[in-house]
Parts: structure tokens; sequence; C-alpha cells
């Protein structure tokens, strides 16, 4: 009897190890993005992890220009299966760089065709959301805030401008462009009478914005939807927002599959669910952004952002962008950084102050180098916001 049994349990033990299946192992999708998307993450992943059956890996760096500089050093050896938050500033270097494959997602008939146009028809990058760079202020701070760009640069606004450093935050690539955009070739000289009004620089949004908040400087490079934040997250009708020489620039930030993952199926269908109206709802008070799917409804709030439609839209053609975006950013450095002059720099012309813009076709330690600021502050990610 006992041999018998011996025999009976060893044939289970083989019926076993035959006819068992494996068990598949749960697919990771690793996500590349800047520290303040998490609050918009937090709420989608695990959606998409449902859905899907999957794991979603978000490793985040301080800003844009951090991201796209991992991606660029990784380029042989990528780690990263998707990328979120590239913007138009930044869009032409990561074309340059090879570092994204095309691909269209279904949901992008979702998209306003001035979005695709303005932004990248190759679809290197899919758009997800949208914005209008501005100056905020705090109301019972600022009762006569500066109405244009040289309003900036007079005594009374002397230490007083938070501007990002546009060699690592989109946000500020976008307020050196917005000044590119007017001013044109004659740039460094406006940045110049900046630096000699003490502008304060600093690493990324998130920074910025924490001085700001402690009333250390009273203006602030940020975005046209924060009066919408105050409304929205402090019942608060307390901050204003400027758009200068009645002018603004509208940044787009897209989603890009990585050149080498290894789960280009997933990876496809994390950004057709980045576009999806289960998404895009959720971006709108996480991000303080404007979605771009146009099925989405906007929350009652946003009324009191500022309308970019009132004023006139600022661009700078791809082409151009592509050309000369590493000269004028090695350029800022020398004037800002270096501490060299406009006449030193000698920019060869590149546009024309007033004249080469172009309008959307739609109707958004620290150390002193000369007069000017430059803080050296770690990026502080915020939860309740997204900047960059």
């Amino acid at each position: 009897m006992k041999r018998l049994l011996v025999i009976l349990v060893a044939a289970l033990m083989v019926a076993s190890l035959f006819g068992a299946r494996p068990v598949k192992a749960e697919e990771t999708l690793t996500v590349y993005s800047y520290d303040s998307i998490e609050p918009w993450m937090k709420e989608i992943i695990p959606i998409f992890e449902k859905e899907y059956g999957v794991k979603v890996r978000l490793v985040t760096f301080g800003d844009a220009g951090e991201v796209l500089s991992k991606l660029i050093i990784e380029k042989n050896n990528p780690q990263a299966d998707v990328v979120v938050g590239i913007d138009n500033s930044y869009l032409q270097k990561a074309l340059q760089a090879d570092i994204l494959i095309p691909y269209k997602p279904e949901n992008a008939k979702y998209i306003p065709d001035w979005i695709i146009k303005d932004f990248d028809p190759t679809f290197h990058l899919t758009p997800y959301d949208y914005g209008a760079i501005a100056i905020v202020y705090k109301k019972d701070v600022v009762k006569n805030p500066p109405k244009t760009f040289e309003d900036l640069t007079k005594p009374e606004w002397k230490g007083k401008l938070i501007v990002e450093n546009p060699l690592t935050s989109s946000t500020g690539m976008a307020f050196f462009l917005w000044t590119i955009g007017v001013y044109g070739d004659k740039w460094p000289y406006y940045w110049e009478k900046l630096k000699q009004n003490d502008v304060i620089i600093v690493k990324g949004w998130g920074a910025g914005w924490e001085m700001w908040d402690k009333n250390q400087a009273p203006l602030f490079v940020s975005y046209a939807t924060d009066p919408a934040y105050a409304a929205c997250e402090e019942n608060s009708t307390n901050i204003g927002a400027i758009f200068l020489n009645n002018t603004a620039y509208v940044q787009i930030e897209g989603a890009g599959i990585v050149k080498g993952t290894k789960h280009l199926k997933l990876a496809e269908e994390f950004i057709n669910f980045l576009i999806s109206k289960t998404a895009q709802e959720k971006l709108p008070t996480t991000q303080w952004m404007y979605p771009v799917n146009k099925e989405v409804k906007l929350p009652a709030c946003f009324s009191y952002a500022l309308n970019v439609s009132s004023a006139k839209v600022i661009s700078i053609p791809s082409e151009e962008l592509a050309k000369n975006t590493d000269k004028w950013l090695k350029e800022w450095r020398e004037l800002m950084v270096e501490g060299k002059s406009p006449e030193e720099i000698s920019p060869t012309p590149t546009s024309t102050a007033n004249t080469n813009k172009t309008e959307s076709s739609r109707g958004k330690g620290s150390s002193i180098c000369g007069p000017g600021l430059i803080v050296g502050l770690a990026i502080v990610p915020l939860l309740l916001r997204r900047r960059l």
C-alpha cells in the first residue's frame, strides 16, 4: 500500500510539472517626466494599470529640460518607454536628438487641428495639454502691475521679478522665447536690462512658486491659469495675471514613445490613454493647463483664467527654433551666467524685432552674475500644482 501511495504521489508531481502553465510576469512600463506631474499621474496611472493589467513605473526629474537631457544621455541604452512633458520649446531639440519614434494615436481625432499644426504634425510627440505664460502677482500686494516688457526693467520693479532658467526649465524657456518673439535679435539688450534690474533667476517653476508664495518677490513668470487655481483650490480671487505687450506665448506639452522601447504596444496604449476623455478630465485641476481633448468640459473656475484670445499669440517657426535654439541658449548663458555684455556676445541676426513673429492659427546655493541674481534652489515638488 505504501509503495502504491509513493507511486501515486510521484505521478501527481510529474503531472503537475508538465501540466502547469507558467505565470506570466507583470509587464512594466517606465515613464519619464518632471516632478510636478505627479498629481495627474496619481489620478490616472491606477486606472491604466487596472485596465491593462500592467505596472507603470513613473520616474521623475526636476524639470522638462532635465528629463530631455536624461533621455539624450541614455540614447544608446534607453531606460524609459515613454516620456511625458516635452513642450514646444524643447520639441526641436528632442527631434534632432532622434530619441523618439512617431505614433499617431486613435484619440488624436479629438485634438483640434491648430494644436497639431502648431506642435508636431509628425506625432513624434502627441500634445496632451496647453497653456499660456503670464506674469502673475497678488492683487493685495501689487496695486499697479506692469503691463509691458519694458515696465519690468524700470526701477520700481528692481529685484522684484522671478524668472525660471531657460537652460533647465520649460517655463523659463517659454518666457525666453516670448522675449525673442517680441524683440527678435535685439533680445540680449532686453535681458541685459533685466539683469541690471536684479531679475531673480531660479532653476524651475517649483522653486520660483515657493519664493513668490512666501512673498520674497511680487512678480513671477507662471501661467495664465493661476487665477483659476486660486479660485478652485483656495476660493480666492487674489491672484492676477498679465500678458505683457498684450501678447501671449502658448506652451504646448507632449508625450512620446522612446526609441528603443521594449514595450512598444503598451507604450502606444499609454499615449492613446493620455488623451482619452478619462485621463483628460482629470488634467485641468491637477496640471492647471487646458486639456487638448475637445470633448472635455472645463471646471467653472477656469472662467477666472486670463483669456488667451484677448491677446496676440506669439510663436516662432519650428525651422527657426531648430536652427537657433542651441545658439540662443549659449548666448543667454554667456550673458546671464558668464557676465558678458550683449556686444561681446555679438549675436548674428536671426530675426527682426517686432517683425519676424507669427500669430498662431487660433485667435497660451545662489550666485551673483553682475547685478542679476541666479538662485540655485532645488526643485520643490508641489503636490497641488503642475508646472515646469
